[in-house]
């Protein structure tokens, strides 16, 4: 089946959401800055977020510019207007407009083969490699599951080298049939764009849209950041204990999520979307290819949680670097950024004119919906709603179902089995096509597993030839490998599971001969 929505027919489908959405109440005539500050505050303590950043917009006009809390928890400085955050996933809606932008200048077209414009693409479906269109890699419907392991995991892979191991990663769906969201098809994109240009991404990003927007404080790299005076830390609960965390290294998929910015250069871009890719009049893109950045594009299933949340949301897609929904009867785009230690929300009401981007400097916290939501609600006058506490009962029950699903694990073990042979018969270097190297040795008499260099763990033996790994940076919490032998009774392969669900789609390592060299150093993320 196929899951994509030609224009046509996504359009009408926008159009009639009003026919059976409940009628909108009057938008408000001034947004109350005040009660939406005092929701902040209020959402800042529950959420213990240290530090925020929020941009809003109303008909071209900024009613909100400001920063709230500090930079660094147990540090005076505050953040402002001008902190830097990442921005992470956010970065796709601009891939998507350098691609508008392309398209107009007569560079590419939306369906264009993805093969004739990147020599050597290959996925590991070859009728995917033949199929896949520049719209399949920006609309999640690759039929490829994350395997973001790739780029967090450390490995010394540039741009390029993350794209050609695309070919190894097996698919989840066949093309086009599932909603897959996918990091490493939106660097691909970026690689698309830098080759029909002739230029890197990032100058592009730099020349078509952040000069003419004068975003002259956003930059695309975390090396430049320590150098800066005005930049948040990111933060993360390890053990239970707000801590400054390592920035997370992007630049491998800058397309994808590489973006650094703050509110002050973020309000131009909310301007910029809200008038149909126009700055101060000019336009920077035509108007039919910034409406095909809009427009529903594949369809994405609405959860439970989801929807009982919003019982006012009827149907979900992803257009261009956005969600398109419905909100109350309009038209929403919206998107979020997730980084280790930072997590971003940019909002759009277009028919009201209407945008917020929400910065934060505290990973996994959905307060940056929750005031998305707030903002929307004020803004068109609709009845009150705590959105920060409902999302606070949602992350209750996902902890919750996460030490049921723990427990059931833990349940399921069988005790009083031993390893099949002696722990240094374990050791030695393993690789998979996919991923690359990882390794195991003998360190103070247990086994110490080693995963793209900035994943190291401390391996305890759990039953018969599995052992649990226990990562040094807590934040990742536990996985499992499971080690497999050869008829000759020989350690062949390592079974890596990083969720501990035991499923068979987790990665193989296989062993390789040779000796066993020591540890190499662990990257900081």
């Amino acid at each position: 089946m196929l899951l994509s929505l030609r224009t046509s027919s996504a359009r009408s489908i926008v159009a009639g959401l009003a026919l059976y959405a409940a009628t909108p109440s009057t938008l408000v005539a001034q947004f109350p800055v005040a009660d939406f500050e005092a929701y902040v505050a209020k959402g800042m303590k529950e959420w213990e977020v240290p530090g925020v950043a929020i941009g809003i917009v109303h008909n071209d006009s900024i009613i909100l510019l400001k920063g709230y809390g500090v930079r660094t928890i147990g540090k005076p400085d505050p953040v402002d207007e001008n902190t830097l955050f990442a921005i992470a996933s956010d970065t796709k809606s601009f891939t998507g407009i350098l691609l508008a932008m392309l398209a107009d200048d007569g560079k590419l077209k939306w369906d264009d083969k993805v093969a004739d414009i990147l020599p050597g693409f290959q996925l590991a479906d070859p009728l995917a490699t033949r199929d896949l269109t520049v719209r399949d890699l920006i609309t999640h419907r690759s039929g490829l599951a994350r395997g973001d392991l790739l780029w967090t995991g450390g490995w010394p892979y540039d741009t390029e080298e993350l794209i050609r191991r695309l070919r190894y990663l097996k698919p989840t769906w066949s093309l086009r049939s599932h909603y897959g969201y996918n990091n490493l098809m939106y660097t691909a994109a970026g690689q698309v764009a830098a080759t029909a240009a002739h230029k890197p991404w990032t100058q592009l990003l730099k020349e078509r849209i952040l000069d003419p927007l004068g975003m002259t404080s956003t930059n695309t790299s975390v090396t430049l950041l320590p150098s800066l005076p005005n930049v948040a830390s990111p933060h993360g609960k390890v053990d239970d204990t707000i801590r400054v965390v390592s920035f997370t290294n992007a630049d491998q998929i800058p397309a994808a999520g590489a973006i650094n910015s703050n509110v002050a250069d973020m309000v131009k871009w909310l301007r910029f979307q809200l008038d149909s890719g126009r700055v101060t009049g000019k336009r920077l893109v035509s108007a039919p290819n910034f409406r095909e950045t809009h427009t529903p594009q594949t369809v994405v299933p609405i959860d439970s949680a989801y929807r009982a949340m919003n019982p006012f949301t009827h149907l979900q897609s992803y257009a261009f670097g956005w969600t398109v929904s419905d909100f109350r009867g309009r038209e929403m785009l919206r998107h979020s950024g997730n980084l280790s230690g930072m997590a971003a929300q940019v909002g759009l009401l277009p028919e009201e004119r209407f945008g917020i981007v929400v910065l934060s400097n505290l990973g996994g916290n959905a307060l940056r919906e929750s005031l998305m939501y707030k903002a929307f609600d004020l803004i068109l006058g609709a009845p009150p709603k705590d959105w920060s506490a409902e999302n606070l009962a949602e992350a209750r029950g996902l902890r919750a179902r996460a030490r049921t699903r723990e427990a059931k694990r833990d349940s399921a073990r069988v005790h009083g089995t031993h390893p099949s042979l002696a722990l240094e018969n374990y050791t030695g270097d393993y690789t998979d096509p996919f991923y690359g190297a990882a390794k195991v040795v003998v360190e103070n008499g247990h086994l110490v597993f080693n995963f793209g260099r900035s994943f190291l763990g401390d391996m305890e033996h759990w039953h018969y030839d599995t052992f649990r790994i226990v990562w040094r940076d807590h934040r990742e919490g536990k996985a499992f490998a499971t080690f497999q032998l050869d008829p000759a009774g020989k350690v062949s392969a390592l079974r890596f599971d990083p969720d501990g669900d035991f499923v068979e789609e987790t990665p193989v390592f296989t062993r390789q001969p040779g000796g066993l060299n020591r540890l190499p150093p662990v990257t900081a993320r």
